[in-house]
């Protein structure tokens, strides 16, 4: 399906460190296209079909090869709206969202031939996961309406590991003390169950959550070491550093996000 946007001028959408080139033309988004669209179009579609909700729609291709997605409203809640979450029933309703998704997708058959961006080495190939689920891919209209963008690095992968990159972004679990929750615990346990994480479940995340954040560290090293961008640039901007303190301060302190897990 083509779509003509000369009848709309291009807003530039700003946010995200790695997709360039993103614009919003009336009320569809428009983005650099790969290899991987066919695929990540299938399960927009599915993902729709199966009546979730939290994810744009894919209506094909522009005049200029770009994917075109349906707009949604709002804004991203990182950096400067993070508060939305703070509230523990706020952080609970994005885990149902990560739930909803993941029982929704559960039901996916990629097509033949199906090609993802496999950036992360995945631990499992339970489902197709998004691989991104944190503050800056949720987007806000400030009331009824959540939604997870930037689909283009869905991938094979586990619904734990899934749920881990999105605990430490969203609980957060964050060594950077402006970040840091004294509740960290707490909410991790309220993420947890709103989820609906059984007991041996709890117990696979605890060791997960600090081993996918090093997962990350590792990933823009190796990345940046061979000049591939855009993540040589974000390791060059600090990013590196950032996920490997995270990761540090996840890892030190297993115990308690267990015992919190289980309730202790």
């Amino acid at each position: 399906m083509e779509h003509d946007v000369r009848e709309f001028a291009e807003e530039p959408l700003a946010g995200g460190n790695v997709s360039a080139g993103v614009v919003r033309v009336g009320d569809t988004v428009r983005r650099p296209a790969g290899p991987w669209t066919p695929a990540v179009h299938a399960l927009l579609e599915h993902l729709h079909g199966a009546g979730f909700r939290g994810a744009p729609r894919p209506l094909g291709v522009d005049a200029r090869g770009r994917e075109v997605l349906t707009y949604l409203p709002g804004r991203t809640v990182w950096p400067d709206r993070f508060s939305l979450l703070d509230p523990v029933h706020r952080l609970e309703r994005v885990a149902r969202l990560v739930r909803e998704f993941h029982d929704a997708v559960a039901g996916f058959t990629p097509p033949p031939g199906a090609r993802w961006q496999r950036l992360i080495p995945a631990e499992g190939h339970e489902i197709i996961a998004h691989h991104d689920l944190a503050p800056w891919n949720l987007v806000s209209d400030g009331g009824r309406e959540w939604a997870f963008i930037d689909w283009d690095g869905a991938a094979p992968g586990s619904r734990l590991e899934d749920l881990a990159y999105a605990a430490h972004g969203f609980v957060p679990l964050s060594a950077n003390p402006a970040f840091r929750r004294a509740n960290a615990g707490a909410r991790l346990r309220a993420f947890a169950g709103a989820y609906g994480l059984d007991e041996d479940e709890r117990r696979r995340l605890a060791p997960l959550l600090g081993r996918r954040t090093r997962a990350m560290h590792d990933f823009l090293r190796d990345r940046a070491s061979h000049g591939v961008q855009p993540w040589a640039r974000l390791w060059d901007e600090g990013h590196g550093e950032t996920w490997r303190r995270d990761a540090e301060y996840t890892e030190r302190r297993e115990r308690l996000w267990l015992d919190a897990l289980l309730g202790g």
